[in-house]
């Protein structure tokens, strides 16, 4: 099967863009979030580079992000680059649990590879990749138990049908 990350836009555009006033969109750098402004009257995901995975990435922080994070730059997270000591490897792994299982659910609902991301090359700390996996995957299953976000839900569906994927079970996050 082949992933075009058009597809993603396309998609996620036709779920969120008038509901929501939220677009997703190709970029050249590092993604980022940019809400509405005087120069541009709709919020912004911006991936990196046209890499699928990317785009999935950022639009997992975008479906879990609260109204009022979502008129923030980059819903006002904080963000220390790779380059991470083991306390700021510690606390980048915590608020990434959340964001990179819906990431997982919808790489699934795609029948795209999923790959965990510790993000973390030319730091101090070697992250046990295994451990953080299995942080994600529990909260994953706890999502696919107690319900994902809405707007999460809402897009894996419209992946899933675009994709012919079928609905999500616990033995997919194997």
């Amino acid at each position: 099967m082949s992933f075009c990350y058009r597809d993603l836009i396309f998609l996620f555009n036709q779920c969120f863009a008038d509901t929501y006033n939220t677009c997703l969109e190709l970029g050249n750098d590092e993604p980022i979030y940019l809400p509405a402004d005087a120069e541009v009257s709709h919020h912004r995901i911006i991936f990196a580079h046209g890499f699928f995975a990317s785009a999935l990435h950022e639009v997992a922080h975008w479906l879990l992000a609260g109204e009022a994070r979502r008129t923030q730059v980059d819903y006002g997270y904080w963000y220390h680059p790779d380059g991470r000591d083991a306390l700021a490897q510690q606390q980048f792994e915590a608020v990434e649990v959340k964001p990179q299982a819906i990431e997982w659910a919808l790489s699934l609902s795609c029948g795209f590879p999923f790959n965990v991301s510790c993000d973390n090359l030319n730091g101090n700390v070697e992250p046990d990749r295994h451990a953080f996996k299995a942080r994600v995957r529990q909260q994953a299953l706890c999502y696919l138990d107690e319900g994902f976000p809405p707007r999460a839900r809402a897009f894996m569906a419209a992946l899933q049908r675009h994709y012919r994927q079928p609905v999500l079970k616990a033995a997919d996050f194997g």
